[in-house]
This record gives structure tokens, C-alpha cells and sequence, in this order.
């Protein structure tokens, strides 16, 4: 005949057993107890993706980078100026094609505001941001880019978090993952001094 004390001990251990169970073996395996799960209104995307600035009419390769906070495009001939007591700027936008072929359009848009940006030798550049529109994943959006020689770099666009917060989630073993088309009805504000393509 078992003792009380045995009994007792058989009894913890069956119960341990039951709730090492319970929170292992029973959970639902989507979601562990310290994961949140997917916000499903972010639309995963590659770190590099084709996206369609609206403006230039085709797709261009886009680094998506949440290291870096604001929108950049290369772009060259910056000049300021004002229109009717208002900021503006005049840019081209030297791109290449999917065909690999330089385009190069000329736009204006308001100046909606400044950046400096600090080089490694520590020497402050003053940059114009513009507001674009483009489509990413089969989605119309607009945001802030500076004015950059990006001549350097691989890609011509660059998507910064300020962009990407609450909207895109970006997987780094992926690319080219979303459409770059844009919306049948999708069109960019008037273009006062847009060139053709050359």
C-alpha cells in the first residue's frame, strides 16, 4: 500500500507532466506564445523590387532599405527656383529602360522641403525632397524623395522606412517579388515642364 507522502509525490508529477503538456504539445503552432503575428495589411516585398515612377512610365530597379529614413532618386541638373512666390525645383530623371537604354526626363515639382546630409568627411549637403507618385505590387503611392547622384550606387531608387512603415514588409532572402504595374486609372499631378523621354 502506497504511503501518503508517495502518493502526493505521484500526484505533483502527473500534474507537472499535464501542464508541460498543455503549453508545449497543445498550442497553436502558428503562433508561439512570445510571437505576434502577421500583420496582414503589410504586403510582403523583396529587399530589391521593379517599381514604375509614374512620371518616367517604366519599371526601375528599387532597393527597399529600412536602414535608411527617407526616399532618394537619382537624379540630375537640380535647379531651384519659384513660381508664383512658391519653392520649386527642376530635375532630370536619368534612369535606364528595361531594355538597358539611359532615359533621361525633365520635371518640375514644388519643393517640399530641405535635408542635409552628412558625408564620411563629415561635410553637409543640402538636398531638395520632392513628393512622386509610382506603383509598387499593383499599388498607386506617393512619397518623399531627395534629389541624389546616385550614379554610384546599383540602384537608381531608393525606398526608405519612412516610406515603408505600416505599409510593406520586406523579406531579405526575396527580390522582385510585387508587379511594378500601376492601376488602370493611375496618373501623376500635371507635369508643367515634362519632356519627352530622350
Amino acid at each position: 500500500m502506497s504511503s501518503p507522502r508517495s502518493s502526493r509525490k505521484r500526484l505533483f508529477a502527473f500534474l507537472l507532466l499535464a501542464n508541460v503538456v498543455a503549453s508545449h504539445g497543445c498550442a497553436p503552432p502558428s503562433v508561439a506564445a512570445n510571437e505576434t503575428p502577421p500583420d496582414e495589411s503589410k504586403h510582403i516585398v523583396g529587399w530589391v523590387e521593379r517599381v514604375t515612377v509614374v512620371p518616367i512610365g517604366f519599371p526601375v530597379k528599387a532597393k527597399l532599405d529600412t536602414g535608411a529614413r527617407t526616399s532618394s532618386i537619382h537624379a540630375e541638373d537640380i535647379e531651384r527656383f519659384e513660381r508664383d512666390g512658391e519653392k520649386w525645383v527642376r530635375f532630370t530623371i536619368a534612369v535606364e529602360d528595361p531594355d538597358d537604354v539611359v532615359r533621361r526626363t525633365r520635371l518640375e515639382r514644388p519643393l517640399f522641403r530641405n535635408v542635409r546630409i552628412k558625408d564620411h568627411d563629415d561635410v553637409s549637403d543640402r538636398r531638395a525632397v520632392v513628393e512622386l507618385g509610382f506603383c509598387i505590387d499593383g499599388r498607386s503611392e506617393r512619397a518623399q524623395f531627395t534629389l541624389a547622384d546616385r550614379s554610384r550606387f546599383i540602384y537608381p531608387v531608393l525606398l526608405g522606412r519612412r516610406f515603408l512603415a505600416d505599409r510593406y514588409v520586406i523579406d531579405p532572402a526575396k527580390t522582385f517579388e510585387a508587379s511594378p504595374t500601376c492601376p488602370a486609372t493611375e496618373s501623376d499631378s500635371p507635369e508643367p515642364s515634362e519632356e519627352a523621354n530622350e
